[in-house]
């Protein structure tokens, strides 16, 4: 495919720090030999048009200002301008957790479903992207109908189930517009790497016997984790993405455990994996996996934009199945292997 020399414009939910390392890359790569072309855009290409947050230290500021805004500690890692874009109001619904309040400070726009998709259209935005906190069902089921009013494709990178429900699969296809999701996975993150080992398990024939992921980090994600309620399907999104790999049940504790102020966005995951191998011998792998959260998140993000962008130049609508398993803990259909979604990805890409 040709260069595309035209801008992506995108739209953002939740200005939090996943924000500020997604608003932050187009300017950070600008220029760059990195900056590679995925389907015809570079990642210098995507052009924030539109944000919504409830948190008053942002609304109503430049997204330019806001990204750096309490209780964000994403670093400043590129030079960025005003960008014309205001933050606006959305209503609160489940997305903050009671122990959030006194953090967020939020404000409740009291506006429709409607009200949203007209400011999302008006923006000239062709891409939503959801990044409000864990555990916001409603609010996510909210904005994704907001994409469907508004005409544009939606990437959901929590785990709220929408691409993996056929309800919205349907809905997104009538209307030929892109929907991927759900649960982002981070470029090196915990689930990843979970995966790719139980596969080497599995690959060697070692019966993988129990396994446990513990997470803890120190931002304002992991501290919204720290509510149980708000975790169910973050639990069985990671959970069902290594346990996906193997044909028979197992003992398993996987997903976040812990909120340590002082880690900030670093995270760090313990894998631990039992299994029985040859004669019945015993083999234990213990892992510990330390990265920064959010540039793991931000890989992975940028990445599912411009994908979305190309199913939508292309016409194609519903859940985009090849891209979801590849970049995502929950997609509508898991693949046997992280390398054979790759090369659904591959082949996909090819067709355009």
């Amino acid at each position: 495919m040709a260069i595309n020399m035209s801008k992506l414009k995108v739209a953002i939910v939740g200005v939090g720090n996943t924000a500020s390392a997604i608003v932050q890359a187009p300017f950070y790569f600008k220029g760059k030999e990195e900056d590679n072309s995925l389907g015809g855009y570079k990642i210098s290409d995507i052009e924030y048009v539109a944000a919504f947050d409830v948190n008053s230290r942002k609304v109503g500021k430049d997204l330019s200002e806001a990204i750096f805004a309490e209780p964000n500690i994403t670093p400043k890692f590129a030079e960025i301008k005003n960008l014309g874009v205001k933050v606006s109001g959305g209503p609160i619904l489940d997305g903050v957790a009671e122990h959030m309040v006194d953090i967020v400070k939020p404000v409740d726009r009291k506006c429709t479903i409607q009200e949203i998709a007209d400011e999302i259209r008006g923006s000239g935005a062709e891409v939503l992207v959801n990044l409000i906190p864990v555990g916001s069902e409603n609010a996510t089921k909210f904005y994704a109908e907001a994409a469907l009013r508004a005409g544009v494709a939606f990437v959901n990178t929590i785990p709220v189930f929408i691409a993996s429900n056929k309800f919205w699969d349907e809905r997104f296809s009538e209307k030929s517009l892109p929907l991927l999701g759900d649960d982002i996975k981070g470029q090196i993150g915990a689930t990843i790497l979970h995966r790719t080992l139980t596969r080497l398990f599995r690959l060697r024939n070692v019966k993988v016997i129990q396994t446990y992921q513990l997470n803890v980090g120190g931002n304002a994600d992991f501290l919204n984790l720290m509510d149980e309620g708000r975790l169910v399907s973050k639990r069985i999104s990671k959970t069902e993405a290594v346990t996906s790999l193997l044909p028979y049940n197992i003992g398993v504790r996987i997903g976040p455990s812990d909120y340590v102020p002082f880690l900030g966005n670093t995270k760090v995951a313990y894998i631990y994996i039992r299994g029985e191998s040859f004669a019945g011998f015993p083999v234990t792998l213990d892992v510990k996996l330390v990265v920064d959260d959010k540039s793991m998140f931000a890989y992975s993000a940028v990445d599912a934009i411009r994908l979305a962008k190309v199913a939508l130049d292309k016409g194609e609508g519903g859940s985009i199945k090849e891209v979801c398993a590849f970049y995502f803990k929950h997609p509508p259909l898991q693949a046997d292997s992280d390398e054979e979604a790759a090369e659904w990805v591959r082949n996909w890409l090819s067709k355009h």
